[in-house]
């Protein structure tokens, strides 16, 4: 479940990108996209960490994090995606009864690894940003960045809460 090349040094910035089982619309319902934006909150807070920028799109979520201390970044993606991977079944259970169609309930929410790297530049930090608000768009989900909700564009461009205390390194 690691992410292969990446060094979980003090101090740096790791872009995330995880994608649901199959690449599967699992986070199609706003409930299920919500629960990635909750847990994001309560695993920052309990690894100490801070958002620099997310966005939750309908089979992948991308994420920016920062980390004060070393060794975080394996543990608070195992923690993120356990407790999201309950609660979206759960979610999937309750309300998608389409999806169950689709998969087996024993069949996993997300692919087991992820896809990080550390960034060493406030440029390439701007990049990653600037990369992943334009994801919605490049989907054709929305005209403009900041239109989609479980984005932390619209933290940027409106100045609006997104469900994420979003911060800087530092």
């Amino acid at each position: 479940m690691d992410a292969r090349g990446a060094y979980d040094y003090e101090g740096q910035a790791f872009p995330l990108t995880f994608s649901c089982f199959n690449r599967r619309r699992l986070l199609d319902d706003d409930a299920a996209k919500g629960i990635v934006v909750s847990v994001l909150t309560s695993q920052l807070s309990k690894h100490k960490g801070k958002c620099l920028g997310f966005v939750v799109m309908p089979d992948h979520v991308h994420a920016l994090v920062w980390f004060s201390s070393a060794n975080q970044i394996s543990s608070f993606v195992k923690q993120w995606k356990r407790l999201t991977s309950f609660w979206i079944k759960k979610n999937l259970i309750e309300k998608q009864e389409r999806y169950l169609q689709e998969m087996s309930i024993n069949d996993p929410v997300w692919q087991r690894r992820y896809y990080s790297f550390n960034i060493y530049s406030d440029d390439k930090i701007q990049e990653k940003l600037n990369y992943m608000h334009n994801n919605p768009v490049k989907a054709g989900l929305v005209e403009r960045p900041e239109e989609w909700q479980f984005s932390s564009a619209r933290h940027f461009i409106l100045g609006q809460p997104v469900g994420v205390e979003i911060g800087t390194p530092g």
